[in-house]
């Protein structure tokens, strides 16, 4: 492999599946800094950080092993959900709600915020959370995917561009009629998302 060409991700993860183990040491290296630093954002514990990141891969290599890898070449988006899926069972699991995020824009995703609840309102919150996740589930692929790589990856709209190999602009489009299609959903559901 040359060093200057660097290698698709996609065929490095064929490589591996192949039985090639380096190639998915090409992968984890290639992508360690990003994965690493959203688990940080999330969890500032490189202890903690240091576990699910080494439980990430963990978790990708099973999935790779057993065959049920069918992300269609979109491997960093991948990766990161888990990453985020773990981070997620950190917080539940610690009694603390996922994500600080500060934001007026798209304010169905305030319930995120509260890092102080009682077991109730965790209940709660962690229903409001599945809510969500279904809504979001019935929009288009392309608003669906843009919506999780932003709000629960982190990714910048730079990196989902890159990512989903689409213009700036295009991702922002995507993001503007996803939360008018969120929230079209919502009011025709009369679905209250509050605390």
């Amino acid at each position: 492999m040359a060093n200057r060409v660097q290698t698709p991700d996609a065929i490095l993860l064929q490589n591996y599946i192949s039985g090639d183990e380096t190639a998915l040491q090409v992968l984890i290296e290639r992508h360690q800094s990003k994965i690493f630093g959203f688990i940080y954002s999330k969890i500032p514990d490189r202890s903690v950080c240091d576990d699910i990141f080494q439980d990430t891969f963990i978790k990708v290599i099973k999935t790779l092993r057993t065959k049920g890898y069918n992300e269609e070449g979109k491997f960093l988006p991948w990766v990161m959900r888990i990453a985020s899926n773990l981070v997620i069972d950190y917080f539940r699991h610690n009694k603390k709600m996922p994500f600080q995020r500060e934001t007026d824009e798209y304010s169905i995703f305030d319930f995120m915020t509260d890092s102080s609840l009682t077991i109730e309102n965790q209940l709660i919150e962690n229903q409001v959370e599945l809510d969500v996740r279904k809504i979001l589930e019935q929009l288009p692929e392309d608003q669906k995917e843009v919506i999780k790589m932003r709000f629960y990856e982190d990714l910048s709209f730079k990196e989902i561009s890159e990512i989903t190999g689409v213009s700036i602009n295009t991702a922002l489009g995507r993001m503007r009629y996803a939360v008018i299609n969120l929230r079209k959903i919502i009011e025709k559901n009369n679905i209250i998302l509050t605390n």
